[in-house]
């Protein structure tokens, strides 16, 4: 990738949780659990870029999002926004990363504090992060209302009375009444209807060419990822096992999970599915975190393996075309 207008970047980025060890031994001090959520994870996103992540339940794609958009704090690593270093940011200076950056949760409906008013909700962090008046806060909380298309009426409704789109739409509202130049979205859609589905992806992109957003798009659906994204990250247990162009990635997958999730894509024509690899059914379910070793993560469910990637310790990311990025060592 073209090191140009980066606007955020992250280098060995890694969250760790660190559980008791129940196990029963005669050693009173037993070492605890080690689960590697994020394990040094490396991303490049210029301004205005879709950079989605994806990849199945467990992949570390929301913990990614949480440690970037300053939700939690990170193990270690650094998180450079526009070249300054905010993993580890506290208080007022904390504030001040939110301004520019922000994130709109999955459930959209948990995100709202269901006893109060949509009013009170977009007031929350006007009255925690800016000194306006109360027509001021007024005027602003309208004015983004009216940019992600819902009536003034709304300020009055508790969450409880709005469909899912409307939920959806004023934690929306709430994420940009800063003007935030970049956004985490996490399952933006998954919880939503088709139909609503579709409107919310054009809400965002269009809100995206207006106030000159950059988005990472957290998603498990690859047809999104493929009309909406610029770049891909493919996310297994914690790492990123391949990243390159959108179109790259679905022309030319080369990492066996890569390929299966593509192949795994529903398709309604021949034409269609001649377009995706040979489907792969993966055996197997995903490693638990506690039982990640040294290796490949994806090693328990490859069909490509060979006896090599028992032996060696998971290799780093290698670029093996412009911009094309993958960790398996066959390659």
């Amino acid at each position: 990738m073209k090191n140009e207008n980066i606007i955020l970047e992250t280098e060995n980025l890694c969250k760790f949780y660190f559980i008791p060890n129940k196990k029963k031994s005669i050693f009173h001090n037993q070492e605890p659990i080690i689960l590697k959520a994020l394990n040094s994870v490396n991303i490049k996103i210029s301004e205005g870029e879709i950079y989605a992540v994806v990849g199945e339940t467990g992949s570390g794609k929301t913990t990614l999002g949480n440690m970037v958009s300053r939700v939690f704090e990170p193990t270690s690593g650094k998180i450079s926004l526009y070249g300054k270093d905010i993993a580890f940011k506290q208080g007022k200076n904390l504030i001040e990363v939110r301004k520019i950056i922000q994130m709109v949760f999955q459930d959209s409906g948990a995100a709202l504090n269901p006893r109060q008013t949509v009013e009170y909700i977009m007031s929350v962090p006007l009255n925690i992060c800016s000194s306006l008046g109360k027509k001021e806060k007024m005027f602003k909380i309208k004015k983004v209302l009216e940019s992600v298309d819902l009536p003034i009426e709304i300020l009055q409704c508790y969450p409880g009375v709005l469909s899912g789109g409307q939920k959806q739409r004023v934690n929306l509202a709430r994420a940009l009444i800063f003007n935030p130049k970049f956004m985490v979205l996490d399952e933006p859609t998954s919880a939503l209807d088709v139909s609503v589905q579709a409107k919310i992806l054009l809400l965002l992109m269009k809100l995206k060419k207006e106030m000159r957003l950059t988005y990472i798009f957290i998603t498990h659906d690859m047809s999104v990822v493929k009309n909406v994204s610029n770049r891909v990250a493919i996310m297994y247990l914690g790492r990123i096992v391949e990243v390159g162009q959108t179109s790259d990635i679905f022309e030319n997958p080369i990492h066996p999970y890569s390929k299966a999730l593509l192949s795994a894509i529903p398709v309604m024509t021949k034409k269609e599915k001649s377009m995706l690899p040979k489907e792969i059914i993966l055996n197997g379910e995903m490693t638990s975190l506690e039982d990640v070793s040294n290796t490949c993560p994806f090693i328990s469910r490859c069909q490509e393996k060979k006896d090599i990637c028992k032996k060696v310790e998971c290799p780093k990311l290698k670029e093996v075309n412009n911009g094309h990025f993958v960790r398996c060592i066959l390659y």
